[in-house]
């Protein structure tokens, strides 16, 4: 058995998890010489929401942390989150957005993509997947876990052998809720590596407690790669401590070779951040404990606190319990969906209109009647015919590759992006998240000019600059 390897997730998903993916790029920063010298297999430091947060939150070109870690990261793999034909968006792009997306990922410094599918459709992984091939990056698949009465380890490690087929570099069992179990973590990773030849890594969620023994089984079964998160940014919803689990290798045959002493300069530079993100209320108390009802619910972190955000925009807090219970019901009408982004928050959404209505299925969301239409591709299980005419009455169900529906937007998204864009990444911010961009394209002309962006007038002597 060779060592594990280590890919650290505290530039990416532990903050994503626990402070709503709002660690800022210059907290970032002073630490990646020090983290790149420690032999993590990978810094997973870019993608999921992060993209979103940099524009919605922080005032910041998510390009440009790219190439600013990318900068201090010489010897390190940077690894981003790639949602499939979502990009890292909540709708389905055309193919040249996704093409061009991969390219200019890869050509500011991401060496890996971890390429999944909300509905573990390998339609909506496939133009990803080629063109992270044609740039030259490496193609990590995932598989989005969880449980249902359609899903077992077999269906799962045949998905796994069609990525392969796919041109997939590695695998991911990508378990978002932290639902898989040690020994269910065991047969799976077994069954997996009896089917494939590449790499397997498991991404888990400390959610319900399990994940550390999770991990502990999954490498006695042979996983290549595992996540985790240096300590002050670990547990609650975020992954396994890093130095925990390089502690328990250390000796053995699954010995990470890491040094614990460069490690703990890793943690002595988060803990202060941890400190003042907790002051600052972003890091909510609540997510660092151990929620065993998402073994029950199979409700992600993130999918949570949407959830009691929602509730308590509505007034209805104490509803909670309620909709948790409901989550499984609306999941199973669906066709059992795997509860990651977006599907997490299209199946939470839905489930939250059915208890504060009073009656299910009287309100029905966009979204709930897209994944119900077949908009974003297949579900795991059929949907029966009475529930589809129910929530899309005549519609006629796709059952073609969404984007198969889709024109070539690239041309167009230039041509309107054209007021604002200083850089040809510019089009895939405005692209992504177009409302949310051109403001911060406006802020981002201001400053260039030296307005001052309080100054509610702001806006309109940028556009006479």
């Amino acid at each position: 058995m060779a060592k594990v390897k280590i890919c650290e997730t505290v530039l990416r998903d532990s903050h994503q998890s626990l402070i709503a993916t709002r660690m800022r790029t210059e907290d970032m920063l002073p630490i990646l010489e020090q983290m790149d010298k420690v032999g993590y297999h990978a810094l997973e430091a870019w993608g999921g929401a992060t993209f979103d947060s940099c524009l919605r939150f922080l005032d910041e070109d998510p390009w440009d942390r790219l190439r600013k870690i990318r900068d201090k990261v010489k010897n390190t793999k940077l690894q981003m989150l790639f949602r499939g034909q979502n990009i890292l968006g909540y709708r389905h792009y055309s193919d040249d957005v996704v093409e061009y997306f991969v390219q200019k990922s890869i050509a500011n410094g991401i060496d890996i993509l971890r390429i999944f599918d909300a509905l573990n459709d390998p339609r909506n992984l496939k133009t990803a997947i080629n063109a992270t091939i044609k740039e030259g990056g490496h193609v990590q698949a995932a598989i989005s876990y969880t449980t249902s009465p359609v899903h077992t380890n077999e269906s799962f490690a045949k998905f796994a052998k069609q990525l392969e087929e796919m041109g997939a570099h590695s695998i991911c069992i990508k378990d978002m809720a932290g639902l898989l179990k040690p020994y269910d973590a065991y047969e799976l990773v077994k069954l997996i590596k009896e089917n494939v030849k590449i790499p397997v890594q498991l991404h888990t969620h400390y959610t319900s407690g399990l994940a550390s023994m999770t991990i502990l089984k999954a490498i006695e079964a042979g996983v290549d790669i595992v996540d985790t998160a240096i300590s002050p940014f670990a547990m609650g919803t975020s992954q396994p401590p890093t130095e925990a689990l390089v502690a328990t290798l250390a000796g053995t045959q699954y010995d990470t070779g890491l040094d614990l002493a460069e490690l703990d300069k890793i943690c002595k530079y988060f803990t202060p951040l941890r400190e003042q993100y907790l002051k600052e209320g972003l890091l909510d108390p609540k997510v660092l404990k151990v929620d065993v009802n998402a073994l029950l619910y199979q409700v992600p972190g993130g999918m949570l606190s949407n959830l009691v955000s929602q509730l308590k925009q509505a007034g209805k807090s104490e509803k909670l319990l309620e909709c948790l219970e409901e989550v499984p019901r609306v999941r199973a009408d669906a066709g059992y969906p795997p509860l990651v982004t977006p599907s997490s928050q299209i199946v939470g959404s839905q489930a939250v209109f059915n208890v504060i209505s009073g009656e299910r299925y009287k309100m029905v969301t966009k979204e709930f009647k897209g994944i119900v239409k077949g908009e974003y591709g297949t579900t795991p299980a059929p949907i029966s015919p009475e529930f589809r005419k129910k929530i899309i009455g005549d519609e006629k169900p796709i059952t073609t590759r969404p984007a198969d529906a889709l024109a070539p937007e690239l041309d167009k998204l230039r041509e309107e992006v054209k007021p604002w864009a200083i850089q040809d990444e510019d089009v895939l911010s405005y692209a992504l998240f177009e409302q949310v961009a051109v403001k911060f394209f406006e802020k981002r002309k201001a400053k260039m000019y030296g307005l001052d962006t309080e100054n509610a007038d702001f806006a309109n002597k940028v556009h006479n600059v």
